[in-house]
């Protein structure tokens, strides 16, 4: 076994706020916008109602030192309890950050977690919280690096962002590093290791795992505070996955996540982003649209083919993803659920797309999510896009005005504009010294309405 472990419990516990760059910590305020909005617009959502429901009734706790009030519903029950519902509501809205080498997701259940942990220590300045946060994203990203490397099999995020919750907890919880070593076990060894492409094949609203990775977590902590132990965690102590710890607390995983345009697995993203090119080149309408050709990799071309009847196939459909943008110039959560599913116009234009798959798309996934698109017009014209990469990442990252703009796409709908502006500013404020988490506490717990 190599000394990894030692190197994780250093950073993850003894790491000062000021050692994490500035600008780090500018990026984590964004991705809790960014997260914190998808997780408002899914508060109507059939699964995230179903989530919360099912948290009040069996994840309740005895105890208020080990509970939390559910985001936007006010109930309270265990801080796994909340975790697991809040988590599970966003995602269920596939507009959350990812990050490409790991196939996954890990803000989907970080953000959860903080807001639960947080409510327990009300004394929580801004720049800590976002610095556990950091860390939560460090000890995931490298945990879903090893665990894809040592496994054949394609997993969900909830294996892997389990870690980074127990990690983010223990630090928040002030443990010892023989319980976040044990925590550590305990969340790798109960991770839902589920099967992605299955989900791929027949989306639901099980998704990415990730709400069961969140409560795995945060169970974990409380279980190894508690005494509880567990055998090491080989994707961080395994002589075979040093190689992805080697530059811990020098390379922040945080500023290489991507942030999605779209509520829309970001697999259909470089074509949806090739249509929209095609389209505003060539002033077309998709009523000229006589036939679309999408070239991508496998597990593009894998996506639900056809019209949905449910939110989740909509999510995991790359044709409806591709017509609905074609017919709407835009896709939002009215796209995705209810009539948006029975569209008439973006139907017809399903019909015209086909799918497959390139072997240089092949190539270049996961660390890139291309397409090229052959669009053919009702008057024969036919126009290509080229090789399209996926925006939202390192290499063609969304501005800050956008990635507002997307936040108050989601949430005022759902809040309103008052509430909405007051939880942008005081979250885009919490990298200042003078800031409390606890400052969203009156923003974040009332329902709608409230």
């Amino acid at each position: 076994m190599n000394d990894t472990f030692g190197r994780v419990a250093e950073l993850t516990l003894n790491t000062p706020t000021n050692a994490i760059p500035e600008s780090t910590q500018e990026t984590a305020a964004l991705l809790f916008l960014d997260t914190l909005g998808v997780l408002i617009g899914a508060v109507p959502m059939e699964a995230g109602v179903i989530a919360r429901d099912t948290a009040a009734l069996l994840y309740a706790s005895s105890d208020p030192a080990f509970s939390a009030g559910m985001l936007f519903d006010g109930r309270r029950v265990s801080l796994a309890g909340a975790a697991y519902a809040t988590a599970t509501q966003t995602d269920n809205l596939d507009a959350h950050d990812g990050y490409n080498p790991t196939k996954g997701h890990i803000g989907v259940a970080i953000v959860p977690a903080l807001a639960a942990l947080a409510e327990q220590r009300p004394e929580l300045s801004g720049p800590e919280a976002l610095a556990a946060m950091t860390i939560g994203y460090e000890i995931a990203g490298r945990a879903g690096l090893a665990l894809h490397h040592s496994v054949s099999d394609y997993h969900t995020s909830g294996a892997w962002n389990a870690l980074g919750v127990a990690a983010m907890a223990a630090r928040l919880r002030g443990q010892t590093p023989d319980q976040l070593r044990h925590a550590l076990g305990i969340a790798e060894y109960h991770g839902p290791r589920s099967q992605m492409m299955r989900e791929i094949a027949n989306p639901t609203m099980l998704h990415d795992g990730s709400g069961w990775g969140a409560m795995v977590g945060l169970s974990a902590s409380v279980l190894a505070e508690r005494g509880f132990t567990g055998a090491p965690a080989i994707t961080l102590e395994d002589d075979d996955v040093a190689q992805f710890w080697s530059d811990l607390g020098s390379d922040w995983l945080i500023d290489d996540q991507y942030i999605k345009p779209y509520p829309i697995c970001r697999w259909a993203h470089a074509a949806i982003d090739g249509v929209r090119q095609l389209m505003q080149q060539h002033d077309l309408s998709h009523e000229q649209i006589k036939e679309l050709r999408v070239f991508s990799f496998h597990e593009a071309a894998r996506l639900f083919p056809g019209m949905p009847k449910t939110t989740s196939q909509a999510q995991y459909s790359l044709p409806f993803a591709v017509a609905t943008h074609a017919v709407h110039g835009r896709i939002g959560v009215e796209h995705i659920s209810g009539a948006g599913l029975a569209d008439p116009s973006v139907a017809k234009l399903v019909q015209r797309i086909t799918v497959s798959e390139r072997d240089r798309h092949n190539a270049r996934f996961p660390l890139g999510r291309w397409a090229d698109i052959e669009l053919k017009t009702n008057d024969g014209q036919v126009y290509e896009s080229g090789d399209i990469n996926a925006r939202g990442g390192a290499e063609e990252p969304l501005g800050r005005d956008e990635i507002v703009a997307k936040f108050n796409e989601f949430v005022v709908p759902v809040l309103g504009r008052t509430r909405a502006s007051q939880i942008c500013a005081t979250v885009l404020s919490l990298p200042s010294k003078q800031t409390r988490f606890s400052d969203l506490a009156h923003l974040i717990y009332d329902p709608p309405g409230i």
